[in-house]
């Protein structure tokens, strides 16, 4: 018997399921509303477009991006597979060439004699219970607002909203390197680096925050904390906060050395490879709400980006989310009445779910993808354990006792408390990275147990 499931967004969590469900025999009509509907903030119609960075964060063993990384790797996600065969260098962390891994993860899908993709915007949730076994919601946090308005409908409550940011991409070809350096933090500066720094002086770090808490916003607003997801703040909302804010964190000169004084910077921007030639650089951690004239002018006042020309500019835009903890079940099933009247389980995934993070989202699609297997073929899913790092997430994400539920990235702060306590940092999250590692191998034999593991 063959199965279908319809799933509406083609970002990295419903990319993920598509081809995963795929891969298993499962029929998929993938919904993507682009380019017939397009975004704030997408450059193109191709699927599984990273918007605001172009980094899966860190690779090492011992911290949560790496730990959710190895979950991903272990279970055969196919868009971990394209990330790493489109990988730029990015020192411990793992950045690829967006456009390379959109096109891949597009021909894949396109490729696939399982996968019908369809150009269209998805407005009624109960109408693609038509010919469906399942329904995936993976339609991101610009999901359209005839969705958004059906979605609340089989919720019964307003759509949460928060807002984000992209950070500007910049030529390389613009750029002084006569005054901005190569190293990667903690590194001899003769050893070179994966990163560009952009060293500030006190006086010229004092000027340029004059002018950034001065410059013309879009959202002309002072936003509150809960108003702006915290890892996503605009550069100039972490000024406002405090002047030395920026340099105490995305502007922070700690492990380099500035070859031109032998000494630490007051401050220092990062700059991170865009593609795989290097041709462009993202500017590390300046999400913004600047006007496109503004970050022009107020970003040039970076020391060795005087004359930067600006490949992409940073955006802010509306993410829309639900209120999971008292939404889903602890597969991502919606779980209110009027999903239930639908007459097909419907599955929410990625950023709409409130999984902040693109390997996030990608293992959300994953996960969705495995809990509408394991519901067609009449098998009980395992259930995931918290002491893995999605586990962890998808516990908070579940949890009726969740209040004032915010998007959330992995983190050691969602890990169950070690039993003895480890009051050494680097030890304690070794010893978390050693218990996530015993429960994802028992999480995989019961996988396997039960005809879930990919062949």
């Amino acid at each position: 018997m063959t199965y279908h499931v319809t799933i509406v967004g083609g970002g990295l969590a419903g990319s993920e399921a598509a081809l995963d469900l795929a891969n298993r025999g499962i029929a998929v009509r993938l919904i993507e509303m682009r380019p017939m509907c397009p975004t704030p903030v997408h450059h193109t119609d191709g699927l599984a477009e990273l918007v605001c960075s172009n980094s899966l964060k860190s690779t090492k063993p011992d911290s949560a991006a790496g730990l959710l990384k190895r979950e991903l790797a272990l279970l055969g996600s196919p868009l971990l597979e394209a990330a790493q065969r489109t990988a730029v260098a990015a020192g411990g962390a793992l950045a690829v060439d967006r456009v390379l891994f959109s096109r891949m993860i597009t021909a894949q899908v396109q490729d696939h004699p399982l996968i019908e993709l369809c150009r269209q915007e998805a407005t009624d949730v109960t109408a693609l219970a038509a010919g469906a076994d399942a329904i995936v919601l993976a339609s991101g946090p610009l999901t359209s607002d005839a969705l958004s308005a059906s979605l609340r409908d089989l919720t019964g409550s307003d759509a949460l909203a928060f807002y984000d940011a992209a950070a500007p991409v910049i030529m390389a070809d613009s750029i002084d390197r006569e005054r901005v350096f190569r190293q990667s933090r903690y590194e001899d500066a003769d050893q070179g680096g994966d990163y560009l720094n952009a060293p500030f002086e006190r006086d010229e770090y004092e000027r340029f925050v004059d002018e950034l808490l001065a410059a013309e916003r879009v959202i002309a607003k002072d936003f509150e904390s809960r108003d702006l997801f915290q890892a996503c703040q605009p550069i100039e909302e972490i000024a406002r906060a405090g002047r030395d804010a920026p340099r105490f964190g995305t502007l922070k000169p700690v492990g380099l050395t500035d070859p031109r004084t032998g000494r630490r910077p007051w401050a220092a921007l990062q700059l991170r490879a865009e593609d795989a030639c290097g041709q462009s650089y993202n500017l590390v951690g300046f999400q913004t709400n600047l006007t496109f004239p503004e970050q022009r002018r107020v970003f040039r006042m970076i020391p060795g980006l005087e004359n930067a020309e600006f490949a992409r500019y940073g955006v802010m835009h509306r993410n829309t989310f639900i209120d999971a903890p008292h939404l889903l079940d602890d597969h991502g099933r919606l779980d209110t009445e009027a999903a239930r009247a639908v007459g097909v389980p419907v599955y929410v995934v990625g950023q709409l779910a409130g999984t902040e993070g693109y390997c996030e989202a990608i293992r959300s699609g994953l996960h969705g993808a495995l809990a509408v297997a394991a519901d067609l073929r009449g098998v009980a899913l395992p259930l995931l354990p918290p002491e893995t790092v999605y586990g962890a997430l998808l516990a908070y994400a579940t949890d009726e006792a969740t209040t004032d539920y915010q998007p959330m990235h992995v983190n050691f702060g969602l890990m169950r408390p070690l039993e003895p306590p480890v009051r050494n940092k680097r030890e304690r999250y070794g010893a978390y990275a050693a218990r996530a590692e015993a429960a994802l191998a028992s999480y995989r034999e019961a996988l396997d147990a039960v005809g879930l593991m990919p062949r």
